[in-house]
């Protein structure tokens, strides 16, 4: 095992090397601009995703379709995703995973986009789309959109499923003694129960689940950032300067360099909120919306609420916990994440414990969605039932291996999951095919961002 662990992370290495950083950056920031900052309507997509749209053709509701995608996104990345960017990358790896959220708006509306205006009817009347869809409908490369699909069931089952599951069960277990088996079997029933019913079942339980959840942690934040009132300054001056410069040893943190500072804080921010891996666009293909880039607006609000707000007030809360309690033990996530809502009298081990496995548990649900696509996209409705067994059984054993391991694992298959989607957009090596596509998405913005009640020319084709 110790074998596999050392393997496993010297491909994480390379996988998440200046290369990957550079594509992950490079695609936000390339977007940011080609889409005219479209991060300046991030408050035209918060109002669209309350506001209903009737006349729009889809099997659920925008903010249907925004709940399921907020599920998959705010899980544990938000909780022990960022705890292990400050363990392993210093306390500035909350600033780049910060960055990429702000930037990485741009790419969640991009995707979004090409996923609505690709999207195809099925003959009982579903609506399915995503990056395969785009890249075969919009690009005629339906050969990377089955490695995009390979890649995304595949690493559905870690970044949504194992590494959740693995996260509530641990957690469970740490604050309350529950030993895991029982916590897996409990997940596995629930989980099982949900995902049967498909894309309908699955957002009816996220539009209860996400609004309560995002509150019921953002509250417990601010009670922690009120009490830490004192070292705020000195928070934001700290994480600032780690992010730019390499961080000694010291203040109750590990030395860090600029360089694992932004592999870390890149890593963690693109598994919390999933832009350019074209996961959300998946279920966004499903909303009813009257245009592609009503619903893309809507969509990228998602990177908003998951890392630009509650990440960032994650790392806050835990960077301000060390720097006033600096005997706290920085080496281990799970332990600095349970020192930070330790602050917290009686109530914030379970504010915590609670928080995750809500968090949890709607991941796998979102993530259940996406997986079930992408395989059906390659073998067809047949693999439907066997694929939601498989993932019930993943959700399982997620909750019986360690932690490490399951994070190794998640990590390379999000970057070669990437690697397709990537391409969906910016069509890296096809410069000219890369031309083509951001020109559409470009036009598309143009003609409909002033004019979100313009019904969309596209007729939806009949796979």
């Amino acid at each position: 095992m110790e074998g596999l662990i050392n393997a496993l992370n010297s491909i994480d290495s390379i996988l998440w090397g200046v290369p990957m950083i550079v594509v992950l950056f490079g695609t936000h920031i390339f977007f940011t601009f080609r889409t005219g900052f479209i991060q300046k309507k991030i408050f035209t997509g918060i109002k669209l995703s309350v506001t209903k749209d009737p006349d729009g053709e889809g099997d659920v509701s925008q903010f249907g379709a925004l709940s399921t995608a907020l599920a998959a996104t705010i899980g544990t990345g938000n909780i022990i995703g960022v705890a292990t960017a400050v363990t392993l990358g210093g306390p500035g790896a909350v600033l780049w995973m910060w960055f990429t959220g702000v930037f990485g708006i741009a790419t969640k509306y991009a995707e979004s986009l090409i996923s609505v205006k690709y999207r195809v009817k099925t003959e009982d009347g579903t609506m399915l789309g995503g990056a395969m869809y785009a890249l075969e409908k919009g690009l005629k490369m339906k050969w990377l959109g089955v490695i995009f699909c390979i890649f995304t069931a595949l690493a559905a089952f870690g970044i949504g499923c194992s590494t959740q599951t693995n996260a509530v069960a641990s957690t469970l277990h740490n604050s309350f003694g529950i030993p895991t088996w029982i916590s897996g079997i409990v997940i596995a029933i629930f989980v099982g129960a949900v995902v049967i019913g498909g894309v309908q079942s699955i957002t009816k339980v996220c539009e209860k689940l996400v609004p309560f959840m995002a509150i019921f942690y953002v509250l417990g934040c601010l009670i922690i950032l009120v009490m830490n009132a004192d070292v705020l300054g000195q928070t934001v001056v700290t994480i600032v300067k780690a992010a730019f410069s390499p961080q000694a040893a010291g203040g109750g943190f590990i030395g860090s360099t600029v360089a694992i500072a932004c592999r870390y804080g890149a890593a963690r921010g693109l598994f919390s909120n999933e832009s350019g891996m074209g996961s959300a666009p998946i279920v966004a293909a499903a909303a009813k919306t009257k245009n592609p880039v009503r619903q893309a607006l809507v969509s990228m609000t998602g990177t908003f609420w998951d890392t630009v707000v509650i990440c960032l007030m994650t790392g806050l809360v835990i960077v301000s916990s060390v720097i006033k309690n600096p005997a706290i033990d920085t080496k281990t996530s799970s332990l600095l994440t349970s020192a930070a809502w330790d602050q917290i009298p009686v109530i914030g081990p379970i504010i915590i414990a609670i928080a995750l496995a809500i968090f949890a548990l709607s991941t796998v649900l979102g993530w259940s969605y996406y997986g079930e696509r992408a395989a059906e996209y390659l073998f067809g409705k047949k693999i439907i039932k066997p694929y939601r067994v498989a993932w019930v059984i993943v959700a399982l054993i997620g909750t019986l291996v360690s932690l490490d391991l399951v994070w190794t694992i998640a990590d390379i298959l999000n970057a070669l999951m990437v690697i397709p989607n990537v391409i969906a957009m910016m069509v890296i090596p096809n410069v000219i095919a890369m031309f083509l596509l951001s020109g559409v998405i470009a036009a598309e913005t143009k003609k409909y961002v002033n004019n979100l009640d313009l019904p969309s020319e596209d007729k939806e084709k009949v796979s």
